[in-house]
């Protein structure tokens, strides 16, 4: 694991619950909003998602990701469900209110 992951795992782990983020969010923490994608990888090879809860992280619409690694769209609406956030289906995609739930990073 690399800098970068490392960099996204802490990141992820300031999250709380309740709450989602978006990969865009996390790269502006970084330093560098171009790095969206790389997020993204990083996320999909978390190896301990108890630890990096990487199902509060959604896309800037605040769709949930389609290829979440562990289940799915569906596991992670269940995992945000869980606590305490509301996932709504909209035109075939599952989806959070992003003006109610977002969590900006601050100081990062």
């Amino acid at each position: 694991m690399g800098e970068l992951f490392y960099k996204v795992y802490e990141l992820v782990k300031l999250i709380p619950k309740g709450k989602v983020t978006t990969y865009g969010e996390i790269a502006k923490a970084m330093g560098n909003p171009h790095f969206s994608q790389r997020v993204g990888h990083a996320l999909h090879q978390n190896k301990n998602p108890i630890i990096v809860p990487c199902h509060r992280v959604v896309n800037r619409f605040g769709e949930l990701a389609s290829g979440f690694k562990f289940g799915g769209a569906q596991e992670q609406k269940y995992l945000l469900e869980r606590e305490g956030v509301n996932v709504e289906l909209i035109e075939g995609k599952f989806k959070v209110d992003l003006n109610k739930y977002i969590f900006h990073y601050t100081n990062h």
